[in-house]
Parts: structure tokens; sequence; C-alpha cells
């Protein structure tokens, strides 16, 4: 995978991750662009303890554009692009709409694809591989920017989820804090720590994979699986074997297994009601300076459709008070994802 970092007419940073050696990245942006917006502001809520960005800015972001508008295609001559290129691998670059930004952190756009009517599922093995490369080399870079504390890779995909863009792309923030999910679990893996030894996340897996009503796809390094207490009507987790913090501290032949079963599952979901799915696919990665040791990188893929015509809002329980309902088994849900034929 070749690197190449340019500067955008912004000042913004682009990355091209090539998976040729010989591709050259020498187009420039022609863009005549404003300068970008003043850094989100972070205010505490002392109620909850949790930290929430102000991004104004970001009202006046691209929404739903017509497919000759798309700022993640390539660039054409009638129309000039965030990517400058007329055609590329993957791409990250800074968001020109970020939620996070200066002293706040950093937000950057991952985009899979130059075909603006793909979707993840439809990207051959070989470009996961290269997603996830580019990837762990994003979660490396940041991690080591002053000020961040945790990295968090994810995708959106379906209006249902509020996605702007159509193009098939992902995210990445880089937090100046400990998100309150991550806060969460590290808490619990640490009372879990004290009474038994060992890891929380790693005693789950272990117990999905001895179990296996719940296990939706394996190989030798990773398990996909149905948690067993699910929130979402189809809920996944892909783990690898073996205990890691983030996507930087896997190996090679990690980064290789992981791909098609990453794959594999998107397009099991999609293939449950012949419909495209909602979903939102996060890497759950440690915090970048504490409680590595206690924390266990892993994939959670979380649809709201819940029948073809159907979905799952979250309402007064779930929304208010964080009490959560579950419409669907996870065995049966993951029944129903091994039933789909690929």
């Amino acid at each position: 995978m070749k690197r190449t970092s340019i500067t955008m007419a912004d000042g913004r940073e682009l990355i091209y991750f090539d998976e040729h050696d010989d591709a050259v990245r020498a187009t420039v942006d022609k863009r005549e662009l404003p300068p970008p917006p003043s850094p989100a502001q972070l205010r505490f809520d002392p109620l909850t303890e949790d930290w929430v960005a102000v991004a104004a800015h970001r009202q006046a972001r691209t929404f739903l554009p017509p497919t000759e508008e798309c700022p993640l295609c390539p660039t054409r001559s009638a129309f000039l692009t965030e990517v400058p290129a007329d055609d590329y691998d993957v791409v990250v670059f800074e968001n020109r709409f970020p939620s996070f930004s200066g002293d706040a952190g950093r937000c950057e756009v991952v985009v899979f694809s130059p075909q603006h009517d793909s979707s993840f599922k439809d990207l051959p093995v070989s470009r996961v591989r290269t997603v996830l490369g580019a990837m762990a080399d994003r979660t490396a870079e940041l991690s080591a920017q002053p000020g961040v504390e945790q990295v968090f890779c994810f995708e959106n995909r379906g209006v249902e989820i509020g996605v702007t863009l159509h193009h098939p792309h992902g995210q990445i923030y880089a937090y100046p804090y400990v998100t309150p999910v991550t806060r969460r679990y590290l808490e619990a893996a640490r009372r879990f720590r004290d009474a038994n030894g060992g890891n929380l996340y790693a005693d789950l897996l272990a117990r999905e994979r001895a179990e296996g009503a719940r296990v939706v796809a394996s190989n030798e390094l990773w398990t996909a699986f149905v948690p067993y207490a699910a929130r979402w009507p189809y809920e996944i987790h892909l783990a690898p074997h073996r205990q890691v913090p983030d996507l930087a501290a896997l190996t090679e032949a990690e980064l290789d297994a992981c791909a098609p079963l990453w794959s594999e599952i998107t397009r099991r979901l999609d293939g449950l009601f012949g419909v495209a799915m909602p979903y939102i696919a996060g890497w759950h990665q440690a915090p970048v300076h504490t409680d590595r040791d206690l924390g266990y990188l892993h994939l959670r893929l979380i649809s709201s459709r819940r029948a073809p015509g159907k979905l799952k809002y979250l309402a007064g329980s779930e929304s208010a008070m964080g009490a959560w309902v579950n419409d669907i088994a996870p065995e049966q849900a993951a029944a129903a994802l091994r039933a789909v034929s690929l």
C-alpha cells in the first residue's frame, strides 16, 4: 500500500492510500475555498460528566447532493471535488465541516471507493483490506498527536441513520477525551479483572466461541457473533482472537484475516430482507494513554431495521433512560444471518 499526503486548497491534509506502488498523486486542488471554520467548542455537562461539542458551522455542510455534485467523487473537468485526482483507491482527508477540530480533536473522512453508486458490501476483499490498512495508519498517527485521547473509526450507512452523503465512505474521530461508552466499558473491565483476573471482553468472546449459538462467521484469527445481550435487532461484533488495544496493533496476518469477515457480515446483513440495511459499523479501540490493558479491539455493527418495513426507534425508554428493549432474540438474529445465502 502506497501512502501519499498532499495539502488541499484550504490547508487541510489529504492522503491517498493506493494499492499499486506506481500511482502518481501530483494533481493539485484548484478550488478557491474559504478558510476552515473556527474550532468547535467543548462544553462540560456536570449532570452526566460528559463533554458536548458545539460545532454550529456544521449546519452549512453538504446535504444529500445529486450524484453529479457529490464532493467525494473523483474530480471531473466540470466539477471539482474534495479529491483532486480523477481516480483513486482509498483516500482520507480532514473533514471540511468537523465536529471536533483544533485543540478539541480532529475529524477525517475515509472514502472507500471512487464508485459513487457502490457500497461497502460491494468492495472486493482486497479493497476492504486497504480500508483496514488506512484506518490502522490513521489510528497510529492520530494517537501520536498532542491532546488526542481516543480514536474512533466508523461508517454510517443509510438515510435512516442520518447519512448526508450517499457515496461509500466512513469517518475517523480523534477525541480530546475518552468517550462515555468507552469509560463505562473500561469500568466494567476493571471490576472484572479485580474480581476474576483476565480481560472481560476476552472472556465474553471465549464463551461465545465455545457456545456457538450466536456465532455468525469465523476463521482462524477472528470471530463474528451476535452478543448475548444485544440491544439492536441486528447487532454483530467482530473481534480478533488475540487481545489488542487498537487497529494499529494488529499484525499483517490479522489484518488480512479480518478483511473477508468484515465483508461477509455486511453482505449477510443486506441479505436478510433483500434491502439495503441501515447500520453503524464502529471500531471500538482502547484509549490512547490510559487503560490500554483493559481494552479489546472489536467492531460493532448495529442495524435499526427489525423487519423489511419496520425500524427500531429509540423512544422514551432507550433515549431518555438508557433502558433497552430488543424485539429480536440474539439467537434468532444469529441464525437468520447464518442462513443468508452469499
